[in-house]
């Protein structure tokens, strides 16, 4: 077993991390990609300005790899798009000669098991070589062998759906499939480039946004920017919460800047009347009407409907688990991470963006030398940083590589938020990253929600100076 290399799912940022950290150590790596390039995910969301500044967003190991060719760092506290990140960082990583052969592209892992073992299998099935059975662009299914493997595949392509229950709104899938993101007949699942390649789909329109994380707030901000261009554009928050302090995250006491000004820049635009609220709003139906969809539901509880020419949703994502249906794994039944990374990331009991330093210990699996690292390893936990999926690639690649003492030597040195649910007086006991129940949840605070009948005119200048 020992022969086959180790095996990569999913060519983003942290799986690219993955290979880097391998073939630093000498070790044999191989990547399936299943889109057309590297980064295919980030591409999606390329229009979109990261909160984050490169410091946080580049690994250490794809550092020194590029650097080595005499690849210029950009600056650290510059922040990058996603398409800035795929051009100078991404892509000419995946161009160096030593991840050539490594990287396969178009090439979709669709199942995971041991070698000559089904799940129930026991005796030898820690010797057992892993099998990758791979789907290519040509139809053609192929089967890799592997020592190990590391799936960093995210969660972009499976995005939560708009019903409350965790199930699609009856008549959702009728206008949009909430297993495919992108641009569908009346439903847009992630986050559309409002101001340019979307811009006329939305002008001029009354659209809904559903959703209360940054995904949903840049949406809404780039509506609202819409919105003081075309005055007939108007907009409509839906939120399953009431808690816009929360929403509206640690302001200036933000230890990441840009990601407090998005906080700022919606409670203004809430405060100029730049969009009706509705929350806390559960939806449970979409209608076709003539050329509107109905959007229905429970509102704070009593049955409301709105009506909208243009949905967009933006309520997370969640880990696609079927291609390991044949590992043996043991899932938190809540978050969907591995057992022990759950106390630190469940957001019904940490909502903070502060998470205790974690690596190969916490990502550990009962199926010997499979882990889920990247944005999949948080299950449907919101509080990811790119930082975070990088300290777990090394410290997994230092296990795989016997390196016990640096797997456990964990690095992590997460921004804090500076805001939780749970206690908005006490920010620091808070956002205590080593007190696993420090987030107990709190009162929902209902001041600053004003569900409006109508929408009034967007005050020049109130987005456009952001």
């Amino acid at each position: 077993m020992n022969k086959h290399p180790v095996a990569i799912i999913g060519g983003g940022p942290v799986g690219l991390a993955a290979a880097a950290h391998l073939l630093e150590r000498g070790e044999r790596a191989i990547l399936f990609e299943a889109g057309s390039t590297v980064g295919a995910s980030v591409l999606d969301w390329g229009h979109v300005r990261m909160f984050s500044p490169w410091q946080f967003n580049m690994d250490a190991a794809c550092i020194r790899l590029l650097e080595a060719t005499g690849w210029t760092t950009p600056p650290p506290e510059e922040l990058p798009t996603g398409a800035e990140l795929y051009e100078r960082y991404l892509r000419p990583l995946a161009e160096l000669d030593i991840m050539q052969g490594v990287i396969h592209r178009r090439a979709r892992v669709i199942a995971v098991s041991r070698r000559h073992h089904d799940k129930m299998k026991d005796r030898g099935r820690d010797d057992a070589s892993f099998v990758l059975r791979v789907s290519h662009a040509d139809g053609r299914e192929s089967q890799f062998l592997a020592r190990a493997v590391i799936d960093a595949s995210g969660t972009w392509h499976n995005p939560n759906p708009a019903g409350a229950d965790g199930l699609p709104a009856f008549g959702e899938s009728r206008w949009g499939d909430h297993q495919t993101r992108g641009q569908h007949q009346r439903i847009w699942y992630g986050i559309p480039d409002v101001k340019r390649g979307a811009r006329d789909r939305y002008l001029g329109k009354r659209v809904m946004v559903v959703g209360s994380g940054h995904s949903a707030i840049n949406t809404l901000l780039d509506l609202a920017r819409l919105a003081e261009d075309e005055p007939n554009t108007s907009i409509v928050w839906a939120l399953r919460g009431a808690n816009l302090q929360r929403v509206y995250g640690g302001g200036e006491n933000d230890a990441l800047p840009a990601r407090g000004q998005l906080g700022l820049l919606m409670r203004r635009a809430v405060t100029a009347g730049a969009m009706e609220i509705l929350a806390p709003f559960r939806i449970s139906n979409i209608d076709d009407h003539g050329d509107a969809l109905v959007i229905s539901g429970d509102l704070d509880g009593a049955f409301h409907s709105a009506e909208v020419e243009e949905l967009i949703i933006c309520t997370g994502a969640r880990p696609d688990l079927g291609i390991t249906r044949e590992l043996r794994l043991d899932l938190d039944p809540v978050v969907e991470s591995s057992r022990a990374l759950a106390p630190l990331i469940d957001p019904n009991l940490h909502s903070c963006g502060t998470v205790r330093p974690h690596g190969e210990a916490e990502l550990r699996q009962p199926e010997k030398d499979f882990y889920i690292i990247g944005m999949k390893s948080y299950g449907r936990a919101p509080t990811f940083l790119m930082a975070t999926g990088y300290e777990q690639a090394r410290s997994v690649v230092a296990a795989l590589a016997g390196d016990w003492a640096a797997a456990r030597d964990l690095q992590l040195n997460l921004p804090e938020t500076g805001v939780c649910v749970s206690d908005f007086a006490d920010e620091a006991a808070c956002c205590d990253p080593i007190a696993l129940d420090c987030c107990a949840p709190g009162p929902i605070a209902l001041e600053d929600i004003v569900v409006a009948s109508a929408i009034p005119q967007v005050p020049a200048g109130i987005i456009k100076d952001a």
